[in-house]
């Protein structure tokens, strides 16, 4: 379960295509800080248990060497005891002789348990062996997909400070655009020549009622001519249009 468990992250981790999880996030600052969490917390996790498997192995391969040793040292001393036996029967010394050939049988006896277990570990040492290779070049492509999504990280973050600050200038040049009819500095210019307008009105009505004072002036003018004639006619005189 252990080692379906170590295997199942990994190739979870291994195969996660960074860039079509950071095009659905809404915010890639925060999605990257979060998986680059993740991804240390995960690769500390399968050190821990690659670690551990490691040392199961280890402790496998420890236990098969001292297998061979012990067989190794039961037949040396069944050898031993078999030519001790040979000595005592050959000096006549039978009892003897039967008991260092029982303590052979038993050596010989602990030599072939030994080796059995030797025989039984090694196939479970090579199993071992190929899942240890196996995690460990998992949890290397592990650091490589951090080291990309660290790099990703960094570049997509310059980019969307970039981003930001053209946004901030655009909106800025906008804000004080003159051409906006919307702005401020629009609406002040009409302001301004409306005002404009209404004084150009005020000095045309100004001069329109300079004009007309004139025009009554020579109205005047003509009224007391007609005046002197008749005057001049009543007291014998002639009107004339001359001078």
């Amino acid at each position: 379960m252990t080692k379906q468990s170590i295997f199942g992250r990994i190739s979870q981790l291994t195969k996660a295509n960074i860039n079509s999880i950071l095009d659905s996030a809404e915010d890639p600052k925060k999605m990257l800080d979060q998986m680059v969490r993740d991804y240390t917390n995960s690769i500390a996790d399968a050190e821990s248990a690659i670690a551990e498997t490691i040392g199961n192995l280890r402790l496998l391969e420890d236990d098969y060497r001292e297998d061979v040793e012990a067989a190794t040292e039961w037949g040396g001393k069944a050898l031993a005891a078999s030519r001790k036996a040979d000595e005592l029967r050959a000096a006549g010394n039978t009892a003897d002789a039967d008991r260092f050939d029982n303590l052979a049988k038993m050596a010989l006896g602990r030599q072939l348990q030994s080796e059995k277990e030797a025989k039984i570990a090694e196939p479970q040492i090579a199993s071992q062996t190929a899942v240890v290779a196996q995690l460990k070049d998992g949890l290397n492509k592990m650091k490589e997909k951090l080291n990309q999504l660290s790099a990703k990280r960094s570049e997509l973050i310059a980019r969307s400070k970039t981003a930001e600050a053209q946004t901030r200038v655009m909106d800025a040049v906008k804000s004080i655009d003159i051409m906006d009819p919307t702005s401020e500095v629009s609406r002040f210019e009409d302001k301004i020549r409306r005002e404009e307008a209404r004084v150009r009105g005020a000095h045309e009505l100004a001069a329109s009622s300079l004009d007309a004072q004139f025009e009554s002036l020579d109205d005047l003018g003509e009224l007391t001519e007609v005046d002197a004639r008749l005057a001049a006619l009543k007291s014998g005189g002639t009107s004339s249009i001359t001078q």
